[in-house]
């Protein structure tokens, strides 16, 4: 999608006006398309067997995790605040790089892996991964308007707001479509009063106040630490690219900006095409930047949102840090200004 991922150009932040100038993905990417069934394929999915999966250890040695317990451990990761993006079942970098960093916080060997002692934390959650959820009024209520390409056909819409009740239910239950799909066959979503089997990620234990944000451009994460120096939460990340690198040293947080306004200049855009022009950009979560701007010290860059959550930790951005919009919402409970942020290679 042409320019569907620009880093926010000036949003407004409690009176000031934030001009960050690096675009988010070298590579647009569609939207609202749906992962091929293959992402998430294949046996079904029964609340059964995925809350049952990994309760009893880790796989037969060499064994990969199946499906089942690939998703389980995907929601306990998620509850536990190490997310690993969109929850969809499917095994991967971003899948990897969570379990490390929940092993390395709990003390155990971080090799990436769901090994019997990671089982064993995991568990000490004792929540089912899978839970039964009805439609509300307020779920299905939209307006749900299909989100154009251009910035120029984006102007003209009063809010970026969801295509459909199934990206809204996936944004709510941290989920591909897909993967809600799946689990739901034949349901149909966008009535009031559908009972749904959906991930178990909402009402958590909210997160300490964070003394510094680490985010790694190998690793494709960015970490939370308490005021003590205690990891408390990672979140996968798309950050960098060889035109524009992030930005390496020392920053803080100068605030944060929720449902901000896109205000997109083409002369800013290395990448921006003959005839585009200026467009100030609605706010919603279908906005090039999410729901949430967190304005850094560097000039011109921010921790944000993305309306593309498939995405994360597995493009590159034009300079600014990319979370989910349920990561970013996440993040704004725990930082503010003067939140030290620490940006390494």
């Amino acid at each position: 999608m042409k320019h569907s991922t620009i880093c926010l150009i000036a949003a407004c932040l409690a009176g000031a006006t934030v001009l960050p100038t690096a675009a988010l993905a070298a590579k647009p990417a569609k939207v609202h398309k749906v992962k091929p069934a293959a992402a998430v394929a294949a046996l079904p999915l029964s609340a059964d067997s995925v809350n049952g999966a990994g309760k009893d250890g880790s796989p037969a040695s060499g064994a990969k995790p199946d499906t089942a317990a690939t998703l389980r451990a995907q929601i306990l990761l998620d509850r536990a605040h190490f997310s690993s993006g969109e929850i969809d079942g499917a095994p991967g970098s971003n899948l990897r790089m969570a379990i490390s960093g929940f092993q390395r916080q709990r003390g155990l060997a971080p090799n990436g892996t769901l090994d019997a002692p990671t089982w064993a934390a995991l568990n000490g959650d004792a929540a089912a991964a899978l839970i039964s959820y009805t439609t509300t009024d307020a779920d299905v209520a939209g307006p749900f308007t299909p989100i154009p390409e251009e910035m120029a056909d984006k102007a003209k819409l009063p809010a970026l707001g969801y295509a459909s009740a199934l990206e809204a239910m996936g944004e709510k239950f941290h989920a591909s479509p897909a993967l809600l799909q799946r689990l739901n066959p034949g349901v149909d979503m966008a009535k009031a009063g559908a009972t749904l089997l959906v991930p178990n990620v909402e009402g958590t234990e909210p997160l300490p106040k964070a003394g510094k944000i680490m985010v790694d451009r190998s690793d494709r994460t960015l970490t939370l630490y308490d005021v003590g120096g205690k990891v408390i939460a990672q979140f996968p990340s798309s950050s960098g690219t060889d035109k524009d690198p992030l930005p390496i040293g020392t920053w803080k947080v100068n605030g944060i900006s929720k449902n901000p306004v896109f205000h997109y200049n083409p002369a800013l855009f290395w990448d921006a095409e003959p005839g585009d022009k200026k467009a100030t950009i609605p706010a919603g979560p279908n906005n090039p930047v999410g729901v949430a701007w967190i304005d850094l010290s560097k000039p011109h860059y921010g921790i944000h949102g993305t309306p593309v959550p498939s995405a994360i930790g597995k493009t590159q951005s034009h300079g600014c840090i990319r979370l989910t919009n349920w990561d970013v919402t996440t993040v704004t409970t725990s930082v503010g200004p003067g939140t030290e942020v620490v940006m390494q290679e």
